[in-house]
């Protein structure tokens, strides 16, 4: 036989697209032509492959052999197609049977000595692989875990590719994914451990509560980075779902733990101030890579020193906040990913952040202006919370006062979420606007007449309306009641007025 074809899957963003990898021996000079847009890691396949056929013991096709990619006009890159290459070439020289290959996709990265290596992004392209229909894939050892997460496929291993060559030939069995126990997420840092802070915890049992995001202003050691640091612990597992999602993009990134293949607890990304633009939303040359926002996906994104973060960074995330998603544009391709996060900014009042407050500050009034204008308004306008901090009272800081555990308000939040679900299926912070207008929820006039004063004079904005009365029904949810009521409507707006 001198044509065959296997298939291995191209991953577009977090999409996968299955590939059919086509080999032709033919008469000729000794040559291999590999096509199909590969691109410079995958063009370096013809001497992976070469190399790893003559050290697994068989010899190479002395023939003018051609592998073309299809669909040939996407761009393929990586190095996971190195095994469907090689069994693509050895069942059309005749070397291997080329029938158990029909229903299987091949992912897998060749070392020159025949050994099978991980790859990134296997779970989104088994994915891609179980809704072609195909029944089968073979993986590299190392990535088995996470690729048996999907169902409805049979996933089997390999470490080298001799092995695989005797599986074909009935000389011997591939391996099965191993049983790996999932863990119990570790306990994160403890609410308990921030003390004082009343106001700083209640904001963010609200932002846990309703999926609200969170802007914190006040001096050094007010709690900024503690409080957003213990947001991940009150949040409620990952659905299986939002598992699998969030799972995919650390796959994808090459940051999925092997002791963990499926990822239960929100993620929590928090990216230096001197993070770039591409680094924050996702790019670099070529194909756009994930940035922080796509890591963060389904969990928290905190910014530390929000103000020192570029100005491009920071309005990056203007839109993503609205959309859920991320969309890298470039000449030749747009890639898409995810990106449903709840935002944490945490700022000091001024350049000089002396400890103590305003009254030991050095920086003259247009100084400080200057220093929190770089938070612009249209990105601030996005925040449902924005809390000014004070110092901790010396009585909190001895010991006098205990606050409750993660644990202890983690249960409220548990049982907020449930209400919230249960009314619009969804947290209050994604319900739709309209939804807030419809006259089963339209809150009575009485109890909305202080928001209604500040949007008529323009203090808040129609989106501002929308999130305070999120934040209220929020509110609503944590007690227990039905409706929103004046004072929820009073405290939701004097948390949105931040440091005005």
């Amino acid at each position: 036989m001198s044509y065959a074809q296997v298939r291995a899957v191209a991953l577009v963003g977090m999409v996968g697209q299955v590939v059919v990898v086509e080999s032709d021996v033919a008469k000729g000079l000794p040559s291999l032509v590999l096509t199909g847009l590969p691109d410079a890691a995958l063009s370096q396949a013809r001497d992976r492959v070469r190399a790893a056929v003559v050290n697994s013991g068989e010899a190479w096709p002395q023939r003018r052999l051609t592998v073309n990619l299809l669909p040939a006009h996407l761009p393929k890159h990586g190095s996971s197609f190195d095994l469907a290459i090689a069994a693509s070439l050895l069942a059309a020289a005749g070397v291997i049977p080329a029938e158990p290959l029909r229903e299987a996709v091949l992912i897998g990265e060749l070392g020159l000595d025949g050994a099978v290596r991980p790859v990134r992004g296997v779970l989104p392209a088994v994915v891609a692989a179980m809704r072609e229909g195909l029944r089968y894939a073979v993986v590299p050892v190392a990535n088995a875990a996470e690729a048996a997460l999907v169902p409805g496929i049979v996933v089997q291993a390999t470490d080298t590719l001799l092995r695989f060559i005797d599986f074909l030939r009935c000389d011997g069995p591939l391996l099965d994914p191993p049983s790996v126990a999932l863990p119990a997420p570790p306990d994160g840092p403890d609410l308990a451990d921030v003390l004082g802070q009343d106001r700083g915890r209640r904001a963010v049992e609200l932002a846990a509560a309703g999926g609200h995001n969170l802007a914190l202003f006040g001096p050094p050691g007010a709690g900024k980075s503690m409080l957003a640091q213990r947001l991940p612990g009150l949040l409620p597992p990952l659905s299986d779902e939002e598992a699998l999602e969030v799972t995919a993009v650390h796959s994808l990134v090459g940051a999925l733990p092997p002791e963990c293949p499926l990822i239960r607890r929100p993620p929590f990304q928090a990216p230096h101030h001197t993070a770039s633009v591409a680094a924050m939303v996702g790019g670099g040359h070529g194909i756009g890579r994930p940035g922080a926002l796509t890591r963060a996906h389904n969990g928290v994104l905190f910014l530390d020193e929000a103000p020192e973060f570029s100005v491009a960074a920071l309005e990056a995330l203007r839109q993503p906040l609205e959309e859920g998603v991320v969309r890298i544009s470039r000449s030749r391709a747009e890639r898409e990913y995810p990106a449903r996060i709840q935002l944490v900014l945490a700022a000091n009042p001024c350049p000089c952040a002396r400890p103590g407050g305003d009254q030991y500050c050095d920086c003259s009034p247009w100084v400080r202006r200057r220093y929190l204008s770089r938070l612009s308004g249209p990105l601030l306008d996005r925040i449902d919370l924005q809390v000014k901090l004070t110092p901790a009272r010396p009585a909190a800081v001895l010991g006098a006062e205990a606050g409750e555990s993660s644990a202890a308000v983690a249960a409220r939040v548990a049982t907020a979420r449930a209400a919230a679900a249960e009314r619009w299926n969804a947290t209050n912070a994604g319900v739709p606007a309209r939804t807030l207008r419809d006259a089963r929820f339209r809150l009575a006039r009485e109890a909305t007449a202080p928001l209604a004063k500040d949007l008529d004079r323009g203090l808040i904005s129609a989106r501002g309306h929308n999130r305070v009365l999120r934040v209220a029904w929020t509110m609503s949810d944590l007690d227990g009641r039905a409706f929103p009521d004046l004072n929820d409507v009073c405290e939701a707006l004097d948390l949105r007025r931040g440091t005005r």
